[in-house]
């Protein structure tokens, strides 16, 4: 680490490159961006937004899972239970005839209740609301290394799974006729964002999560007539937003999630603009 330290340092000359907090801080934003951005695309054509969002309120429970089980990492409970939960959800969607907003929405008002209530026991929920809201630069390199393997292993199978999962998300008809197996597909799917959102959860902050995945795909969305631009506009605003978002919270002293919403947020309403003005 050290020599990707000095390469930093080197490369960004600025007063916050001193810190090894920001240091790694600034490698997680370049790691968690693309990936958000990658899941994203697909949460904002399968209108999955609601269901991102229940995810992020789920990592909850598995932190109060954990404690109950004396788990020392929440980390393992959480992504568990995450996991648990968006293959339960899937399925009770699958067979219930109630519409999907409402089977989300039942999943995550449960899931928060529960949570709240088993951490609100003997005071304990003091402990763990840092989870609401997130640190990003409590980000450690040993953190990084893991984020590392993360980031190749889902490429790996977004690289395998993409092209299904775009027909899928297009015409689900279609994909079945071509012997394309949608329902592993889309849990696959589930699975790595389960996975996305869990291990970003004590970074980001379960609040503002679902904006991380959410705002950027639907900037690019406003300004990309091809997947392929949309792809990469997504990872690109991501990724600006990010960084910039991280940055500006050092000379803020505010709340680097927050934030990093905020610029995505900022440059929404740009695209909108562009549209407008495009249409005009």
């Amino acid at each position: 680490m050290e020599y990707i330290y000095s390469v930093m340092e080197f490369i960004l000359p600025f007063e916050f490159m001193k810190y090894d907090f920001m240091k790694n801080a600034f490698i997680a934003v370049l790691i968690i961006s693309p990936l958000f951005a990658m899941l994203g695309t697909m949460v904002v054509n399968n209108k999955m937004a609601f269901f991102s969002d229940a995810l992020g309120h789920s990592a909850l429970t598995g932190i109060a899972i954990g404690s109950l089980l004396g788990i020392n990492q929440p980390i393992f409970s959480m992504l568990a239970f995450s996991i648990v939960f968006a293959l339960g959800l899937s399925w009770i969607k699958s067979k219930n005839s109630s519409t999907t907003d409402t089977i989300i929405s039942v999943f995550s008002s449960t899931a928060i209740a529960i949570g709240l209530v088993i951490l609100s026991r003997n005071g304990q929920f003091a402990k763990y609301s840092a989870y609401l809201v997130g640190d990003i630069l409590s980000v450690s390199a040993s953190d990084i290394f893991l984020l590392a393997i993360v980031f190749v292993i889902i490429n790996m199978v977004w690289y395998i799974i993409y092209n299904d999962l775009l027909l899928i998300s297009i015409n689900p008809s279609l994909a079945r006729s071509k012997n394309i197996k949608v329902k592993l597909i889309e849990n696959i799917f589930l699975v790595l964002l389960a996975i996305v959102v869990t291990i970003s959860i004590r970074w980001v902050g379960i609040l503002v999560i679902n904006s991380l995945l959410i705002i950027p795909c639907a900037a690019a969305k406003n300004i990309s007539n091809t997947t392929r631009k949309y792809q990469l506009n997504s990872i690109l605003i991501a990724v600006f937003s990010g960084i910039s978002g991280l940055i500006i919270s050092y000379y803020l002293n505010s709340a680097a999630g927050s934030t990093i919403v905020l610029i995505s947020a900022v440059i929404y309403f740009v695209t909108v603009i562009i549209n407008l003005v495009r249409g005009s």
